[in-house]
């Protein structure tokens, strides 16, 4: 198994996008890219921190590759839009991605440039790290298979992303 860091507005939709895509074994929301250790979801919040919402992706790579995990993830949020995602708006809504080694840091340099080429404007998306992640509070983790499905914020956002995903990425969805 492998693992990758990618923040692309809030965490809760991101993870609802990854929890459907094949290989994916397991996705945990939390905090990274910051400057205060052990933050909070509040303090994240505040945008005082640093922070970004993100996700922990763990993944079989004989199933999924990294570079498909990163255009899965810039298919299925804006990544042309700079410190937010829709109506969230702030550093810690940026879209970045958080390699682990010199070869993800690769694979992320040529996923946005792929990206670029494919949709005729620039990602701001940034390639950040190496940083210490943080997990977010345990209400947060599969959030969107619980409480969000009673959140009208989830409700508008995540299903749009979900529809990108089956329908761009068909071949990549878990049945």
């Amino acid at each position: 198994m492998e693992t990758a860091i990618v923040a692309g507005g809030c965490f809760w939709c991101t993870e609802a996008v990854f929890r459907d895509v094949i290989g994916v074994s397991k996705v945990e929301s939390g905090y990274i890219g910051g400057t205060l250790e052990n933050p909070t979801y509040k303090q994240v919040c505040s945008g005082t921190t640093g922070h970004a919402e993100a996700v922990r992706i763990t993944y079989d790579p004989q199933t999924i590759s990294h570079a498909e995990i990163l255009d899965v993830f810039l298919g299925t949020h804006d990544p042309t839009q700079l410190n937010r995602q829709g109506n969230d708006i702030g550093t810690q809504y940026r879209s970045a991605i958080f390699p682990l080694d010199d070869g993800q840091r690769g694979e992320a340099e040529a996923a946005i440039k792929r990206w670029n080429a494919e949709h005729g404007e620039a990602a701001v998306t940034t390639i950040e790290g190496p940083a210490p992640w943080y997990a977010a509070e345990d209400y947060h983790q599969e959030y969107w298979e619980g409480e969000g499905q009673r959140n009208s914020y989830c409700l508008a956002v995540i299903p749009p992303k979900l529809l990108k995903l089956r329908k761009s990425f068909q071949s990549k969805v878990k049945a």
